[in-house]
């Protein structure tokens, strides 16, 4: 089974403070003639003449109808993608409070210190975000090895993906591509930005309940939100 990947929001160990509240992974199990085709639907649908196509122009009030048929039952995805969200200050909290037992002060700093006393990576979502991935495809795939083609990362370095490979001997490959050149990690990349920005929205009191209703059976985890 060779799932494509992509996410949004990953600013590495940096969890507190940046640009982005929340951090998005999105796998999708699609040919590549069908996320081919999927590309070229949505290039008639949304007629912008960008050369690559992101979340942002699904996002666009004018194009919301075919953010709905994206997600919707007649969509491309429908049995096919995943996405898993993550709370950023929730999962840092979740960390200091396994290395320190409770919270009290401003997280920035936890994070700065976490950062400077533990392994590089340990705090990046990215990582057990891959490790999440590969367990979910499994378990819908009856079992047997996942392959990843994920979009390229720095932090995804030969080392860490050996390390990756130890921690999940059912990922058979993980190799990095430009997304320019793989319609699926495109599609990936489309499903895991709409899901961030609906999310981000969502925690600032501006839940969008329509489109929250058509991500929620590809959000991996109990709810819309876990750490």
């Amino acid at each position: 089974m060779e799932i494509a990947c992509d996410e949004s929001g990953s600013e590495g160990e940096k969890l507190v403070g940046g640009v982005t509240a929340v951090f998005a992974h999105a796998g999708v199990r699609l040919s590549h003639a069908e996320a081919s085709s999927c590309i070229e639907s949505l290039r008639e649908m949304i007629k912008s003449p960008a050369v690559e196509y992101k979340a942002n122009h699904l996002l666009r009030e004018k194009n919301r109808w075919v953010l709905l048929w994206f997600l919707g039952p007649a969509g491309p995805l429908v049995g096919k993608a995943r996405v898993q969200l993550v709370d950023k200050r929730r999962f840092l909290a979740s960390r200091v409070r396994a290395e320190f037992g409770s919270v009290t002060g401003p997280l920035e700093l936890y994070n700065d210190l976490l950062r400077a006393r533990g392994p590089r990576g340990q705090l990046d979502p990215l990582f057990p975000a891959i490790l999440r991935a590969v367990a979910q495809w499994q378990f819908f795939g009856g079992g047997g090895p996942v392959s990843i083609v994920h979009d390229q990362q720095l932090s995804l370095t030969d080392g860490r993906i050996r390390q990756l490979k130890k921690l999940a001997p059912r990922l058979e490959n993980l190799t990095l591509v430009d997304s320019q050149h793989d319609a699926r990690v495109q599609i990936a990349d489309f499903l895991a930005g709409i899901a961030r920005r609906v999310a981000e929205e969502e925690l600032n009191g501006r839940p969008d309940h329509e489109v929250i209703g058509l991500l929620r059976p590809f959000v991996a985890g109990p709810g819309m939100w876990h750490a």
